[in-house]
């Protein structure tokens, strides 16, 4: 499976010639969903979930598809009849021929004035990656590859630590960095290396690795 960093919290996968994609927000590049045969949205906040980037994909490949929770099913699926899947914490599900499950139901608490929106995870191939969303999510079998928000309005460095800790995967990398300066990136490098207990790395947008 080959992994390719885009900007902020959108992935890339490949598999078998088909390619799936997480995530393509506002923040990520223009193409960042072109070429897809799937999509997976976790929650509907605009970094995460821009219906331009959706809408291009779907029409560059009109037998793509998107999953994502109702919130985000409810304001496309109008546009792309038969194409949006609604899910939930805990369905599985068959996407670009990735195995898929759900974890979680809602995003991490902003602020307690701000109400809390859903937000769902995405368990890859029997846990070979997880990409959690907006959420702190701990899956409830093995990770080998988490994607890790390090850094959010909603989280703090000692949060992301202790979230490390607890999912135990063999490899973290960085999602949610669009927010974090070149400049305090050693600081979240070396502290995250060194008090998560896993391999913690970082991709530049557009850099790829084999899983």
């Amino acid at each position: 499976m080959k992994l390719t960093k885009m900007s902020h919290s959108c992935v890339r996968l490949e598999k078998d010639g088909r390619v799936l994609v997480v995530d393509p927000g506002g923040f990520s590049e223009e193409d960042a969903a072109v070429g897809a045969d799937a999509v997976l949205v976790t929650h509907e906040h605009p970094d995460h979930f821009d219906e331009g980037r959706l809408r291009t994909a779907m029409e560059a490949n009109p037998a793509a598809e998107i999953w994502t929770l109702k919130a985000v099913a409810d304001r496309v699926s109008a546009a792309f009849p038969g194409r949006v899947h609604t899910v939930g914490h805990g369905d599985a599900f068959t996407a670009a021929g990735f195995d898929v499950q759900a974890h979680g139901e809602l995003h991490a608490v902003i602020h307690p004035d701000i109400p809390r929106i859903t937000n769902v995870g995405y368990l890859l191939e029997g846990g070979k990656l997880f990409h959690p969303g907006d959420a702190l999510t701990v899956p409830d079998q093995p990770v080998e590859t988490l994607m890790l928000p390090v850094m959010a309005p909603w989280n703090k460095i000692s949060e992301v630590i202790d979230y490390v800790r607890e999912v135990r995967p063999q490899r973290a990398y960085d999602i949610h960095d669009a927010l974090l300066t070149d400049l305090a990136r050693p600081i979240y490098d070396r502290q995250i290396g060194a008090l998560g207990g896993s391999e913690h790395l970082r991709l530049a947008p557009r850099d790829a690795v084999q899983l």
